[in-house]
């Protein structure tokens, strides 16, 4: 028998749990964390909530799977150090310039400079899958913008917004930007407008408005930022890197057995900026699917993931991790790292992101 709702939602922790009424997109994506479009991420609010909850000013937070920087922004808008940790080269790109401290004067500067120089050509030859994915006139843009970056010393700045651009400006219906299959070369029906559009020719648009949207953003971010609170980035496999210093605890959102490969999410941006790809080494990748054998990989990379996370936390440390663990592979995971699961908090997940609306349950688990 199907519970009832009273059932269902006395499980539910309502304080975790918002509908797209209570936290539009706007402010799930206050300032920094629309600098770049990333699948998979949890809400800054969640984070916020649970450092408050867990954590004291002043502490330091661990991310092993840091991914687009959600954790570590909201530690330093909190008040607390961070460190995340990451395989993949654009997510360490990404938080590097959602983090970092910058001069204002010269930021603006350098930013309003690139934005005035977007149109300039190269001699640059677009490769294979540029070819493949844009329209000559966007490819000639990206790539003219990817060598004005190069002049600036604010350039991974102008390489985030490069990046943001370019998947806007793939030969991609507008509603299908997230993992597109094949480029889109003919007028199509668009589920996003309602009404027929065509595939996109030129980048130069979106440039402009990314660039001035990233510095309205940073500009935001370190207004509500502490004082004096730092995050550093390591890109590595967290599996075996030997982590700095000690932490007061660990607040992440893990990757799932063959769901997201967070390579290939972000093609466009390890073709334009010559990324290092790692992908064999993400745990849970996707290429690697969900048979028995998957699972048991990814159950065991996590264990050695928290085993290396146990020996850089303090005694007693809590252990959070946000988790649709649809498999229950959790307690057998915290069990084998020699953590004892105290809590499981539910939440209700109101998804609306395109055509991917829907919604779903997962769960905060409190381990130490």
């Amino acid at each position: 028998m199907a519970p009832t709702q009273d059932a269902l939602y006395a499980d539910i922790d309502l304080a975790l749990s918002w509908s797209e009424r209570e936290l539009p997109e706007r402010q799930r994506t206050k300032h920094v964390h629309r600098l770049h479009p990333y699948l998979g991420k949890f809400i800054p609010q969640l984070v916020e909530i649970l450092l408050s909850r867990y954590f004291r000013p002043g502490q330091r937070v661990l991310d092993p799977f840091a991914g687009s920087g959600t954790t570590l922004v909201q530690a330093l808008e909190s008040g607390l150090d961070a460190t995340g940790v990451d395989v993949a080269a654009f997510n360490c790109l990404l938080m590097g310039v959602k983090t970092r401290s910058y001069n204002p004067f010269v930021l603006e500067q350098e930013l309003r400079a690139a934005h005035a120089r977007i149109g300039e050509t190269t001699s640059a030859r677009p490769s294979a899958y540029l070819r493949r994915w844009y329209a000559p006139q966007a490819a000639r843009e990206l790539l003219g913008f990817r060598g004005i970056a190069a002049d600036y010393e604010h350039a991974d700045v102008l390489r985030v917004v490069l990046a943001r651009a370019a998947r806007s400006a793939r030969r991609t219906t507008h509603f299908d930007l997230e993992f597109p299959q094949e480029p889109q070369l003919e007028p199509y029906w668009c589920y996003k407008h309602r009404r027929e559009c065509r595939p996109v020719e030129t980048s130069a648009q979106f440039l402009r408005r990314y660039t001035l949207d990233t510095l309205a953003r940073l500009k935001e971010f370190a207004r509500v930022r502490s004082r004096g609170r730092e995050a550093s980035v390591i890109h590595a496999d967290v599996r075996e890197e030997r982590l700095p210093g000690r932490f007061d605890g660990v607040l992440t959102s893990p990757p799932y057995p063959g769901l997201i490969d967070y390579h290939e999410q972000h093609r466009y941006a390890y073709e334009l900026l010559g990324l290092d790809d790692r992908r064999e080494l993400e745990v849970g990748a996707a290429a690697a699917g969900s048979s028995r054998a998957a699972l048991a990989a990814y159950s065991d990379g996590m264990v050695q993931v928290l085993l290396n996370a146990k020996a850089s936390l303090r005694a007693g440390a809590p252990v959070l991790i946000v988790v649709n663990d649809r498999r229950d592979l959790y307690p057998e995971i915290l069990k084998r790292a020699g953590l004892e699961l105290e809590e499981r908090l539910r939440r209700h997940v109101n998804r609306r992101t395109g055509r991917r609306a829907g919604e779903f349950y997962e769960d905060v688990l409190i381990a130490r």
